[in-house]
């Protein structure tokens, strides 16, 4: 894994899979049984961690309760032993950078959960390091507060010239943050690029499944045509298997009349299931089953026939060989 200076990267995957170890690998909280890690073109694997330029934010914010929020926050310049008076600059510049102006004297206790985020951020940044460690950092934050605090995220990452490194299970978060992601699984990186590329193009059944949901269609190749449940398909891709799978996003499928049925990648399908969202309506259809999104202004009911056209430029031939 290589990570540009000043990028903001994010490491995806589920639960168990290996992504706070790795955090903590780069923090020096842990040792590698091998490898070697980087900083700056400089070999860190064997420096400790606090002569690392890298500092930690903690999912559960770890702010110490009996401090108030101007003594968290100069809490690491002060075992640094930085000038009481440079101290105090620094530390008015975060407040006032993190928006906590005002709240200084207040303790942990009397903070909002969004408030004791920008805190540990601050406590984190003040010591400028090179590298900010992010662990699930909006995890215990309400959905509302949750996005307004990735939008402050990001205007402070723009703001300040510093490498983000954030950890997160949630795929939506990983696609908002932007920068570039990597999808981890069983200590594995199984597929980086940005999140446009990983979601679009993904490279096996997992990552496909993983980023919500893709359709998955065993093929087999028969020439330049693959042959699946729902028919004959064409796709752009240059398929190097003669049994695997295939991919294609729901919202990816055009529903209605096609002028050739049964040819080009049109198909007919029956509705099983239909399930209305608000700015979307999703179809569960047979065979398959295959997963459709699409707009309200469509309102097939169960046990009704569609057709379907898959575009061939999104159908996505997968790394992975049918066993």
């Amino acid at each position: 894994m290589a990570v540009t200076k000043g990028e903001f990267f994010t490491l995806l995957g589920p639960s168990g899979c290996g992504k706070t170890t790795l955090l903590r690998l780069i923090a020096g909280l842990e040792l590698p049984d091998s490898g070697s890690i980087f900083l700056g073109g400089q070999d860190v694997t064997n420096i400790p961690a606090n002569k690392r330029q890298v500092n930690t934010v903690f999912q559960s914010y770890a702010l110490f309760p009996h401090l108030n929020v101007t003594e968290n926050i100069a809490f690491g310049l002060k075992a640094r032993k930085v000038d009481l008076s440079l101290a105090k600059t620094k530390v008015e510049r975060m407040l006032e950078t993190l928006s906590l102006d005002g709240l200084g004297r207040r303790f942990p206790h009397q903070l909002s959960g969004g408030q004791k985020q920008r805190v540990a951020l601050a406590r984190a940044l003040v010591n400028e390091p090179d590298v900010l460690l992010l662990d699930e950092p909006m995890s215990a934050l309400d959905p509302h507060l949750r996005t307004q605090v990735q939008s402050e995220l990001l205007d402070l990452h723009r703001k300040i010239d510093t490498t983000f490194i954030m950890v997160t299970h949630d795929q939506g978060e990983a696609m908002f943050m932007g920068g570039h992601l990597a999808v981890m699984k069983d200590g594995q990186m199984i597929q980086m690029g940005t999140p446009r590329e990983v979601y679009s193009r993904p490279k096996n059944k997992f990552v496909a499944e993983f980023l919500w949901g893709a359709n998955i269609l065993p093929a087999t190749r028969d020439g330049d045509m693959m042959i699946t449940t729902l028919g004959p398909l064409k796709t752009a891709d240059q398929v190097q298997w003669i049994q695997g799978h295939l991919a294609i996003r729901p919202e990816l499928i055009v529903l209605g009349e096609g002028p050739n049925l049964g040819q080009g990648n049109y198909v007919k399908a029956k509705v099983i299931q239909t399930i209305y969202r608000g700015p979307s309506v999703e179809l569960l259809l047979d065979p398959g089953p295959v997963k459709v999104v699409t707009s309200p202004r469509f309102n097939p009911q169960p046990g009704e026939t569609v057709s379907l056209f898959i575009p061939p430029a999104d159908l996505v031939a997968l790394e992975d060989q049918a066993a």
